[in-house]
């Protein structure tokens, strides 16, 4: 057995048990790993007797969850009707700009911020009311 195959399997029983264990599994497995693979998919799938074709549809349909590593900082833009509605599309030009190919600029669909819109999120800290000056600061700084 893998050290991978060790660790998934150790994730999944930590959350044995629980209703709904999937998600927090695929958390837990884009944590450690910094993706959620094929091989991943196919593990958890197993652990917790659901089809692969089950797990992929979760993995692929979540922003969250990546098929391999991304060694770049990753800053996710809210690109959802409300920051729309609150300027986002004016933003998103000079985030591409600032990031080049240092930093990936991920577009998401909804960080739940929607009345404090533009919003964007660098690992576990959102960024709300962003203006052409505050996305550039950011990009830079991640």
């Amino acid at each position: 057995m893998s050290t991978k195959e060790q660790k998934i399997g150790e994730i999944i029983a930590e959350h044995h048990g629980r209703e709904g264990p999937l998600l927090p599994i695929l958390h837990d497995v884009q944590e450690e790993f910094g993706c959620v693979d094929t091989e991943a998919e196919a593990l958890i799938a197993k652990g917790l007797n659901l089809s692969r074709a089950e797990v992929h549809g979760v993995v692929s349909f979540y922003h969250d969850y990546t098929p391999e590593p991304e060694t770049r900082p990753v800053v996710q833009i809210c690109r959802a009707e409300a920051c729309k509605a609150r300027g986002v599309e004016n933003i998103i030009g000079d985030a591409k700009a600032a990031a080049g190919d240092r930093v990936k600029i991920q577009t998401v669909y909804c960080l739940g911020l929607c009345s404090s819109g533009p919003a964007a999120r660098t690992g576990d800290d959102l960024h709300i009311r962003l203006d052409k000056e505050a996305v550039t600061k950011l990009v830079e700084n991640a």
